[in-house]
């Protein structure tokens, strides 16, 4: 990207992008929640629609001028479908968490029951922490893990928390979960007890567009969010898809389910948001052309290829991981517990290192949140620049030699080696 308008500017900002250019060209990112992008879904993100407000919908605007805005929400809502193989998509979402929250009030009243899976077995913040505002708002009840070392949800537990409680909604989708999730489980469950499906697939919504993993519509379900980036490597936003008739925000709906996208899209607005960021909208358009590639199905399988075999080598050097290993791009691994080190002070020698992942709190952890037993790391990312099984075999090995023997010597080691494995592999300009 050309940043001479910013370096003419503002001298001090332009020294600070440049820096994390060149963090992010130098070292490995291991972070399962972010990717990179391609220049197109960067330009989109800089282009002239920066400029405009476009309040409402397609062809239901408060503000004129909306004939190339319309055109380009239309393109972004119409991918998304094809994508996911949804009937309806709100593509306003400005992040992972408003589109969650979108959808509860777009069903729910205030006091109203959602299950969800807990945060400390794997499930998100707005999942039902009891930290976040939501939390005040519904009432929460949430389901686990059966056994944190094979990972398997406890779905009787799951069906009788949900026959006692009646939950509105049931939720199914995690941040820090490594195996798969039995969609059909859930979706019979929410019907035994006459609630909303609803899937949070922020983590692997391009594993979904790549065929690697299932979509919970071909399941049953009603509801489905998603951020935009993480594995599905498009712009930081996010979308509610859902499955029912054609949404009218116009009309003011009943509770039901055929009303489901009115109902969506009236929470997201005016309920949730003003006016929609068109230049993000754009950049999802850019984004979801990309996943209906047919190469994005190759990148989508290395990822989870790339995510077992590095988690092989942890369970080789006698690591263990929540669940057992992955089947998905995530591995948390139990650092404290292995190698007696803690999460935190794990970060920070592989961030020294060259590569960047994060603490992560596991199942029945009993350290601290910000300083705790675990490590949370993943592969969409390091796949895009072109990485496969033997080079992230290699990236495991000085992991697990860092954590091994933490001091400077072997840091600097490392740092040289994931610098020449970043320069070999640089992130591609164009994924088309």
């Amino acid at each position: 990207m050309d940043y001479s308008h910013i370096r003419n500017e503002d001298l001090d900002l332009y020294n600070l992008i440049e820096g994390e250019e060149k963090r992010q060209r130098e070292g490995l990112e291991l972070i399962p929640s972010e990717n990179y992008v391609s220049l197109a879904v960067r330009e989109a993100m800089s282009c002239a629609l920066t400029n405009k407000y476009s309040e409402g919908y397609p062809g239901k605007r408060y503000y004129g001028g909306q004939e190339y805005t319309d055109q380009i929400e239309t393109l972004a809502i119409e991918r998304a479908k094809k994508i996911f193989g949804a009937d309806h998509a709100n593509v306003q979402a400005l992040s992972g968490a408003a589109a969650n929250i979108g959808a509860y009030f777009a069903w729910l009243e205030p006091g109203d029951t959602i299950l969800g899976m807990d945060l400390a077995h794997g499930g998100h913040l707005t999942h039902g922490a009891p930290v976040t505002y939501m939390a005040k708002l519904f009432k929460f009840v949430r389901y686990g893990m059966k056994d944190p070392d094979t990972g398997e949800i406890d779905y009787d537990q799951l069906r009788e928390i949900a026959l006692k409680e009646r939950p509105k909604i049931i939720l199914g989708g995690f941040s820090g979960y490594s195996r798969s999730i039995d969609w059909k489980k859930i979706a019979e469950i929410a019907r035994e007890v006459d609630a909303v499906a609803m899937a949070d697939v922020a983590h692997i919504a391009g594993l979904i567009a790549g065929g690697v993993a299932e979509n919970p519509f071909d399941h049953g379900f009603n509801i489905v969010t998603t951020t935009t980036h993480k594995t599905l490597r498009g712009p930081r936003g996010a979308m509610i898809l859902s499955k029912g008739t054609v949404s009218n925000p116009l009309r003011a709906p009943e509770k039901t389910m055929e009303n489901l996208p009115t109902l969506i899209d009236r929470s997201v607005f005016p309920g949730l948001q003003g006016g929609p960021h068109m230049h993000q909208i754009a950049a999802k358009a850019v984004a979801f052309n990309e996943a209906l590639h047919p190469n994005f199905k190759t990148y989508a399988h290395q990822v989870v290829s790339n995510a077992k075999a590095m988690a092989e080598v942890f369970k080789e050097e006698g690591v263990r991981l929540i669940g057992g290993g992955t089947d998905n791009h995530l591995i948390l691994a139990d650092v404290y517990g292995s190698l007696d080190i803690s999460g935190g002070d794990a970060e920070t020698l592989l961030d020294a290192a060259g590569i960047t992942l994060n603490k992560n709190s596991i199942a029945g952890d009993t350290r601290k949140p910000f300083d705790p037993s675990g490590i949370r790391f993943g592969t969409p990312a390091i796949t895009t620049r072109g990485f496969k099984e033997e080079q992230v075999i290699e990236v495991a090995r000085i992991m697990i030699e860092v954590l091994k023997n933490k001091d400077d010597a072997t840091v600097a080691k490392a740092r040289a080696s994931i610098k020449e494995l970043a320069e070999a592999n640089p992130v591609p300009e164009s994924f088309i």
